[in-house]
C-alpha cells in the first residue's frame, strides 16, 4: 500500500481486477468526472505540444486571479498543490514548525525535508470530532516560524469558520509566523475561504488545488496565493515549466465552465445526505463533514478495508496518519449507485464485528 489513496493501479495488480472494474473511495475526487469542456480543451490542444509551456503557467494565473477576485501578481500555479507545500518549505526554511494530527502528512514530510526544519505536532481530541480549537491554535503558535493548517482538514472533513481562520492568520502576522493555509477542498464549500484575505496580510499563505472539484488529479493543477513580498522569492526557489500545456488549458477550461460548477454542488450535497442517512442505518460512527469525504470509525477497520479491496472497492486507510490508529478509515462521495453498493458493503463488514 501507498501512503496516500488513489493508487488503483496498484490495486488492480495485486487484486487482478481491471482498474476499469474498480470503485476508488480512497480519494475524494469529483464523482462527475472530467468536464465535457475540459475534454474538448485538451483535444483541441494537441497540436500545441510542439512548444514549451509558458514557464509559470502565466495565462492561467490571469484566470485564476480573475475568477477569484484578486491580484494576478499574488498568483503562483504549481504542478498540484503539493509542489508548492514543498516550494514553501524550501523556499522559507523555517525553523519550528506547527502541524496538526491527524492532517495531510505531506506538510511535515516537506517541512522534514526542509534544512533545520523541526516539526511540533498540535494533535487534535478525537472526543471533539478532531476540532481545532482557535485559541489553542493560537497558542501553540508561539515560538513557531511556520504553521500548517488544512480547511477544511483532510482526512477529518472538519472545517473552521472564516472568523476563526481570520484570527489565526492575524496573530500569525504579529508573531511573524507563516501560516499556510491549504484550502484544497474549499471549492465544495467556498463560502469558507479567505483566499482574499492575503492581500491585507505579511504571512498568511493560501495553497489551493483544481485537481479535487474538477477531477484532474491525472493532470496536477494547483495554485498558491502569496503576500506580495514572498511572490519573488517564490519564483526564485521554482522550477519552470512544471505544469505542462494541457494542464494548463484544462484549467482555464475548468474555471469558466458553470454549468458543472454548479451540477458538482447539487450532486455533492445530495450524495452526502444520502451516505449520511446510510452510514446511521448501519451504525456506523462517522464525523460530519463539510467537503467530499467522510472519516468512519470502525472496530475491524482492516478486515473492512481487506474485504472490501478483494470486491475492487478501495477506502482510504487512515492507520497511518498521526493522531489516528487503526479503526479509522475516509471515504469520499461518489455517485449513487458507487454509495448504495459502498454502504451495503460497509454493512457486511460491520454485521461480521
Amino acid at each position: 500500500m501507498t501512503g496516500h489513496g488513489g493508487n488503483i493501479h496498484l490495486a488492480s495488480r495485486e487484486t487482478g481486477i481491471p482498474v476499469s472494474g474498480i470503485m476508488d473511495f480512497s480519494a475524494s475526487i469529483n464523482p462527475l468526472g472530467v468536464p465535457d469542456s475540459v475534454s474538448r480543451a485538451i483535444t483541441d490542444s494537441i497540436g500545441s505540444l510542439v512548444h514549451y509551456p509558458e514557464p509559470f503557467a502565466d495565462q492561467l494565473a490571469i484566470h485564476l486571479a480573475a475568477h477569484l477576485g484578486i491580484d494576478v501578481g499574488t498568483v503562483l500555479c504549481g504542478n498540484g498543490s503539493t509542489e508548492l507545500i514543498y516550494l514553501v518549505a524550501r523556499a522559507l526554511s523555517p525553523g519550528k514548525v506547527l502541524i496538526p494530527a491527524p492532517t495531510f502528512s505531506e506538510y511535515e514530510r516537506a517541512c522534514g525535508l526542509a534544512r533545520g526544519s523541526v516539526c511540533v505536532r498540535y494533535v487534535l481530541p478525537a472526543g471533539k470530532n478532531f476540532e481545532i480549537g482557535p485559541e489553542g491554535f493560537i497558542d501553540a503558535m508561539q515560538g513557531c516560524d511556520m504553521a500548517f493548517l488544512c480547511n477544511p482538514n483532510n482526512p477529518t472533513g472538519r472545517i473552521l469558520s472564516r472568523e476563526a481562520v481570520r484570527a489565526i492568520a492575524a496573530a500569525a502576522d504579529r508573531m511573524a509566523c507563516y501560516l499556510v493555509l491549504d484550502e484544497a477542498f474549499i471549492d465544495f464549500t467556498p463560502e469558507y475561504s479567505v483566499v482574499r484575505d492575503v492581500a491585507g496580510s505579511t504571512h498568511l499563505i493560501v495553497l489551493r488545488s483544481l485537481t479535487k472539484f474538477y477531477a484532474l488529479s491525472g493532470l496536477r493543477i494547483g495554485y498558491g496565493v502569496f503576500p506580495q513580498a514572498l511572490v519573488r522569492r517564490m519564483r526564485d526557489h521554482k522550477e519552470p515549466w512544471s505544469i505542462n500545456t494541457l494542464a494548463q488549458k484544462a484549467g482555464i477550461a475548468a474555471l469558466d465552465d458553470k454549468v458543472y460548477q454548479d451540477k458538482t454542488m447539487t450532486v455533492i450535497r445530495q450524495e452526502k445526505m444520502f451516505l449520511e442517512q446510510g452510514l446511521r442505518r448501519a451504525g456506523i460512527d462517522y464525523i460530519p463533514s463539510a467537503p467530499n469525504y467522510y472519516l468512519l470509525r470502525i472496530e475491524n477497520a482492516q478486515a473492512a478495508i481487506a474485504a472490501l479491496r478483494k470486491k475492487g472497492i478501495l477506502v482510504r486507510d487512515c492507520s497511518n496518519f498521526a493522531g489516528l490508529d487503526r479503526s479509522y478509515i475516509r471515504i469520499a462521495v461518489r455517485s449513487r449507485i458507487e454509495n448504495e453498493l459502498l454502504l451495503k458493503e460497509l454493512a457486511s463488514c460491520v454485521a461480521l464485528s
